[in-house]
């Protein structure tokens, strides 16, 4: 599957509903990629979006979700 930087460009981009209002987040975009999660900086969408395998996303949010993951408080 290839995505292209335009598709990327055109992409309805939303912020998640748990950043609150300090502008320091992840955007995504608004419909779903198959197979893939695109993600850009809120305070620079302008700049490079980078992109992971559904599967790595998944491993990467379940570890800093844990309540001894790597930010934990």
């Amino acid at each position: 599957m290839s995505i292209t930087y335009s598709a990327l460009s055109i992409a309805s981009w939303r912020s998640s509903t748990h950043s609150g209002n300090g502008g320091q987040c992840l955007q995504v975009p608004a419909e779903k990629i198959p197979g893939l999660m695109p993600v850009r900086d809120s305070k620079r969408p302008g700049r490079a979006t980078l992109a992971f395998p559904d599967a790595a996303w998944s491993r990467f949010v379940t570890a800093v979700a844990e309540p001894n993951g790597p930010l934990a408080r």
